[in-house]
């Protein structure tokens, strides 16, 4: 006889997850440390985030197909294990491709971790799924607040970039001791009754493809701008990590207090204003400077605090029967996006800062100047002019979310109309 801790099971989720955000808070904030430790170029530092964002989606996805079959406890002892061997392997990197190759690693486990804890939650709570999804999903934030805070801390105190990526291991191991003397319950599908035919054609379904394809947007919009967030606007703002901090902060706020939202607006209603705020927000992040760069930031926050998991939790609760697996593609379509768009981004970035410092100028050669020469100063300018331009050319992603979700609304209104018309 099993015996289902949902509270245990609940926390132990949230520990992990905290593990996958510390790990996008730490890089984020040791980012141009890491550029400067081995002379790497803004290209080089996005294809390494983007390792993170291909691990993730190539995990979640095979977690998505496989989660029914091994079970969700498996797959989170797998997590713990990619989780520690990333870890291990960042602290002892080399230069760009032992950085790449850990970095996979950890995206892998943080797909793992997503993959069988977003279909455990539902399965827990399944008459609360959205608000127990945003309840789970606020540690993603709480640890991007707690990983950022502790580079600034770690940076004061002239601790290295490698004891910030340590402190990682403590969370890992208590969450992989925790789910290995915890029971699970199976996944919602299975208990529902629903077959592999049933969930095949779920995820095929009109309501879900368009959600799948939003989830690109939202997912962009919301973790492309947060990793990116101090490398494009430290010059526009000495604090340019608060930013980060700031933004994320908010974001735990609002998933904590996210029952009645949700119960007020509907799920497609949070993301319609989910959407305006992020657009406006991010409007306001690449055209204000100084102090009032933070009021853009708590706008943006308030924007993108609820995309994640209501798209997760809408697809639960009008599509059900895509189970784990719809649960799971959701994600995965996020991550992969944004593994695509940050390297593109990267590689642009780059081409904008050429653009902007003297013509023939050779990035290499201005990367490795001396600090405080001219050669350094002309590179700042070129980067304080380069990064808002990044952010007003991701504007448009929310602004055609705007479009769709309200989309979304009216055809749900109508949807709901109809059938009580019928009754």
């Amino acid at each position: 006889m099993l015996n289902i801790q949902t509270t245990k099971l609940f926390w132990a989720s949230c520990l992990a997850l905290l593990v996958t955000s510390l790990s996008f808070g730490i890089r984020a904030g040791i980012m141009n440390q890491l550029g400067i430790d081995f002379q790497l170029s803004t290209t080089q530092l996005g294809t390494i985030t983007a390792a993170a964002f291909w691990g993730f989606p190539l995990a979640i996805v095979v977690g998505g197909f496989v989660v029914d079959m091994i079970g969700m406890k498996r797959l989170l002892v797998m997590a713990f294990i990619f989780h520690l061997a990333g870890i291990i392997l960042t602290i002892f990197a080399q230069g760009y491709w032992s950085l790449f190759l850990s970095t996979l690693l950890i995206g892998i486990a943080n797909g793992t971790v997503e993959a069988a804890c977003n279909p455990l939650v539902a399965a827990l709570y399944p008459e609360n799924k959205t608000t127990r999804l945003n309840h789970f999903h606020l540690w993603f934030p709480g640890g991007i607040v707690i990983g950022t805070l502790l580079v600034i801390l770690f940076v004061q105190l002239g601790l290295s970039w490698k004891v910030q990526v340590a402190m990682m291991i403590i969370p890992t191991l208590i969450y992989g001791y925790l789910f290995s003397k915890l029971d699970f319950p199976v996944t919602e599908r299975v208990s529902s009754g629903y077959s592999s035919s049933d969930m095949y054609k779920a995820v095929f379904s009109p309501l879900f493809i368009f959600m799948f394809i939003c989830m690109f947007g939202t997912a962009i919009t919301e973790l492309f701008t947060g990793q990116w967030i101090g490398l494009l606007l430290k010059n526009v703002t000495d604090n340019a990590i608060l930013l980060l901090t700031l933004t994320t902060g908010i974001m735990v706020i609002g998933r904590g207090f996210a029952e009645p939202v949700v119960h007020r607006l509907a799920p497609q209603g949070v993301l319609l204003l989910s959407a305006i705020f992020a657009a406006t927000g991010l409007y306001m992040l690449s055209t204000f400077t100084g102090n009032s760069v933070f009021f853009a930031a708590i706008v943006f926050g308030i924007g993108v605090c609820y995309f994640w998991p209501t798209m997760i939790g809408f697809v639960a609760e009008n599509v059900p029967k895509s189970g784990a697996l719809g649960l799971n593609l959701m994600g995965g379509a996020g991550m992969f996006a944004v593994s695509i768009y940050t390297m593109f981004m990267g590689s642009f970035y780059d081409n904008l800062i050429v653009k902007h410092l003297p013509s023939g100028a050779s990035l290499d050669a201005y990367l490795k100047a001396p600090e405080s020469s001219a050669p350094a100063q002309a590179l700042a300018n070129a980067k304080n002019l380069a990064g808002p331009e990044i952010l007003q050319a991701t504007l448009i992603i929310p602004v055609i979310l705007i479009v769709a979700f309200g989309g979304l609304v009216v055809y749900l209104r109508s949807r709901k109309n109809s059938r009580a018309i019928a009754l």
